[in-house]
């Protein structure tokens, strides 16, 4: 893979540039303590996972905040304790809060200098924005699911990110996707015959945490644990 054969870099944002287990995890575990559920944090992120990509999947028009509410309230019902509307809502305004991960501001700064930036994101407008004053991005187009009516992995991301490559002047060929889930975008990328890199944040635990466990076929060029690896890899290829 020649790193400088790309003119543009789009991102997932939680997972990748924003600790999305943690924040949900900063919810779910407090809550299982209250309600007697012996379970431990990833054990709860396991729980979660499907019941999230189930709503984004038949409720694809809802907002993010209220996405998180339902997939937590399914989680309750599957566990056995009911999630009060306190709680739901808790998690559903969790955004905001939910860490960076320390590598992702300063990676994204020196990949700047050599690509135009692109988001395509789970979430809704205002919940990106408030993670992107953590990020402090110099971005070139944000592609949110509010934006398009959808969640990844369907097609819709990807689909609006054909109209944003031509805005920006870029060709297809010339943009390298940026992730860590494999179920919600490797999966969709190879789809779209996208080249991508996989920021593998989970390369020290076992098991998929809160994202399903892909059941189509994916692909990347290459593996990176950190966002601070893919960043060095790029100032070795640009010899900065």
């Amino acid at each position: 893979m020649d790193l400088r054969a790309y003119r543009a870099l789009s991102f997932d944002v939680y997972g990748t540039l924003i600790d999305w287990e943690g924040g949900i995890a900063a919810v779910l575990a407090p809550w299982a303590r209250e309600v007697g559920l012996g379970l431990s944090e990833e054990e709860l992120l396991l729980a979660y996972a499907d019941n999230e990509a189930a709503v984004e999947r038949e409720l694809p028009d809802r907002l993010y905040p209220e996405v998180l509410a339902e997939a937590f309230r399914r989680t309750g019902t599957v566990l056995g304790r009911p999630v009060g509307e306190e709680w739901a809502q808790q998690l559903g305004a969790s955004v905001p809060d939910w860490p960076a991960f320390d590598d992702s501001a300063d990676a994204l700064a020196q990949l700047a200098r050599h690509y135009r930036l692109i988001i395509l994101s789970n979430v809704d407008r205002a919940g990106f924005a408030a993670s992107n004053l953590r990020l402090q991005a110099d971005l070139a187009a944000v592609v949110t699911a509010e934006d398009v009516g959808a969640y990844k992995p369907a097609d819709a991301h990807f689909l609006a990110l054909d109209g944003t490559l031509a805005d920006l002047g870029v060709e297809r060929g010339q943009l390298l996707h940026v992730a860590q889930s494999l179920f919600h975008d490797h999966v969709p990328a190879r789809r779209h015959g996208l080249d991508s890199v996989w920021v593998n944040r989970r390369h020290d635990r076992p098991g998929w945490g809160a994202t399903p466990e892909p059941a189509e076929e994916f692909g990347y060029l290459a593996e990176y644990p950190s966002m601070a690896a893919f960043a060095e890899a790029v100032r070795e290829a640009w010899g900065d």
